[in-house]
């Protein structure tokens, strides 16, 4: 069965670009799209897509408060957040809203189906730009302070636990996955996000981004 796409974007060019390039793939198909923020949230009301493919810049409700109500509304629709900017501040605002991936429209064309098939899996995806820009900005600051990255402070099982977290597994399917219980994943990971400095599994995703462990 296709998966279930709805585009959202307030630029009919940008839609019907994104259109052609999804409906060339016998596996993926537009079901609706929408022209604002407030028109994607009562499409996806009503057809109950896979995918959303939001524009993070829409008239009368952005992308970023959209895809957070569509992401409490309808789990089970995966969003994808499309932007011009590779701000570090953008993409952790998309995660915590709840979008799976994040996407440069410059890039559209080379990484749009890629993207799509990855978070209807259950992945994130984000631009092979954003991760180099990431990457980068995150050497520079480690070189700057002069200090040593957290990344080596890590147990095995930590960095192990770290990129099953960022590739967004459950608690239960890590425990699986590493034969402990749901508990002992619970406890790396609080261990993990405090040697790590960071407060929110968006913030573990990005730097998981920035480190190269996800792409």
């Amino acid at each position: 069965m296709p998966v279930r796409i709805v585009l959202a974007d307030d630029h009919t060019i940008m839609r019907n670009g994104l259109r052609l390039l999804l409906e060339r793939q016998p596996d993926l198909t537009v079901v609706g799209e929408a022209n604002d923020g407030r028109e994607a949230l009562a499409v996806t009301r009503r057809l109950a897509p896979d995918v959303v493919i939001m524009d993070i810049a829409m008239p009368l409700l952005n992308g970023i408060e959209a895809a957070q109500r569509i992401s409490a509304e309808s789990p089970n629709a995966a969003v994808l957040i499309l932007s011009m900017h590779a701000d570090e501040s953008y993409i952790l605002r998309s995660l915590k809203a709840g979008a799976r991936g994040y996407l440069l429209k410059d890039s559209a064309e080379a990484d749009l189906i890629q993207a799509v098939r990855a978070i209807h899996s259950g992945k994130a995806f984000f631009s092979p730009a954003v991760s180099r820009v990431l990457a980068d900005d995150y050497i520079r600051q480690i070189q700057q302070r002069g200090s040593v990255d957290p990344y080596d402070l890590l147990t095995a099982r930590e960095r192990e636990l770290l990129q099953l977290v960022a590739e967004l597994k459950s608690t239960k399917e890590i425990a699986t996955l590493l034969g402990v219980s749901p508990h002992t994943v619970d406890t790396h990971r609080g261990n993990l996000m405090n040697k790590l400095n960071v407060h929110s599994i968006p913030e573990l995703i990005l730097y998981a981004v920035r480190k190269g462990i996800i792409r």
